[in-house]
């Protein structure tokens, strides 16, 4: 009998479903994934509404492919935390509003009737790069989520590892500087001056510095474009040739490098992969932050570690929710 595997990823703004083959020694990367539905995420419709809307995409795609819930070595979920992994409950996401203590895994076991798990997406996203990405065959990895904020799941001597309560990886809390921009709750912080919504706020503080001297930046020319300056926006000026834009990933990269020492140091990884901004944006950042790493680090340590660009680039997402099963072994 064919096997199958479920996987349920669900986010602020999109959830997916997606449907792969029962285990990783089946196939290599590229036809893991058979399909996937996606659908946008409807704060209205509350955590109730939304759930049978994916038990309904789960529905589809089994019935596409004529896969019975019998074949399924389980589903695997993946969300933003706060969440507790053992007893299967989604415990108030800041990007998903209304979601409290949902009993995710319970829902989908009634449902289906198969083992389900449920993992923060970082962890996912850990899981997926160690089993078929960028850290493939690594023992010690360490994966930042690198979006719009800034977590990290962690791989350490081959098992994912969670700490005490759930709460391990949580880097983008890190402080870097006693001044600086917001992040998970705290100035300064690795997410406040590296991740997605870091770099645009970094950009907003050096423009609006620009405009009162009375020399404003090309890419923002007046107040009312401050609200413009995105992460991507300011990529593409880069890519460009946009001194402004380009300095302030250059800024971002020297608080990358002082992060990524404090990871070195601590954990001993074989590689750090570096998801979403660092992926699309590499040339923009690396060659500030490996001055500032190269000072910080221990040089034993970064001697073995590679620090690299994620190997499943746009769908990890997909990957990231079928590992949580392959990793439960089902």
């Amino acid at each position: 009998m064919k096997r199958y595997t479920v996987g349920v990823d669900i986010g602020g703004t999109k959830c997916a479903v997606v449907l792969g083959k029962g285990s990783v020694a089946d196939c290599e990367t590229k036809d893991f994934i058979l399909d996937k539905v996606k659908i946008p995420t409807v704060f209205e419709d509350g955590p109730g509404g939304m759930i049978e809307k994916l038990f309904e995409c789960t529905e589809e795609l089994l019935a596409k492919h004529h896969v019975e819930s019998s074949q399924l070595t389980g589903i695997g979920i993946s969300c933003g935390g706060p969440l507790d992994h053992e007893a299967g409950v989604i415990l108030s996401p800041p990007n998903l509003i209304g979601w409290d203590r949902v009993e995710i895994v319970k829902l989908f076991e009634e449902r289906f009737s198969v083992p389900s798990f449920l993992e923060n997406d970082a962890n996912a996203g850990a899981l997926a790069e160690y089993m078929f990405g960028a850290a493939k065959g690594c023992k010690n990895v360490i994966f930042l989520t690198y979006g719009t904020g800034m977590g990290a799941g962690l791989i350490l001597d081959g098992r994912l590892y969670h700490g005490t309560n759930d709460m391990a990886g949580e880097a983008g809390h890190i402080r870097l500087t006693q001044i600086g921009p917001v992040g998970y709750g705290k100035a300064g912080s690795f997410e406040g001056m590296c991740s997605g919504a870091g770099i645009a706020q970094i950009a907003k503080i050096k423009a609006t510095e620009l405009l009162q001297m009375g020399t404003p930046a090309k890419l923002c020319p007046d107040t009312e474009s401050l609200e413009t300056l995105t992460a991507k926006v300011i990529a593409d000026a880069a890519k460009a040739g946009d001194p402004f834009a380009k300095e302030i990933f250059a800024i971002s990269g020297e608080y990358l490098g002082a992060a990524l020492a404090v990871l070195v140091d601590i954990l001993n990884p074989e590689v750090i992969v570096c998801g979403s901004v660092f992926t699309r944006s590499y040339e923009l950042i690396w060659d500030s932050a490996i001055g500032i790493l190269r000072k910080e680090a221990l040089g034993r340590s970064l001697d073995v570690c590679r620090i690299v660009k994620s190997g499943l680039g746009e769908s990890i997402g997909d990957f990231a929710a079928l590992s949580i099963v392959l990793n439960e072994g089902c």
